[in-house]
């Protein structure tokens, strides 16, 4: 199972996030993105394109034992 947040800090509102990965991520009331966690909705391959979508890389995931998938 994915660790996955978004650095708020970061991120620009772009909802690449959302184009790619529609039942993992929504925009909130400050047009940040914002991780749902729906366990199977979208699948892993879908989440980590979601991360290499933002061209801010505010999307951290990392594995279950702590290691970074991405940003690298």
């Amino acid at each position: 199972k994915l660790k996955v947040w978004v650095d708020r800090d970061l991120c620009i509102g772009a909802a690449t996030c959302i184009a790619v990965a529609p039942k993992t991520f929504v925009l909130d009331s400050e047009a940040k993105a914002i991780f749902i966690d729906t366990t199977v909705e979208d699948t892993d391959e879908n989440i980590i394109e979601a991360a290499k979508a933002c061209p801010v890389a505010a999307i951290i995931i990392e594995d279950e034992n702590g290691n970074r998938i991405f940003p690298k």
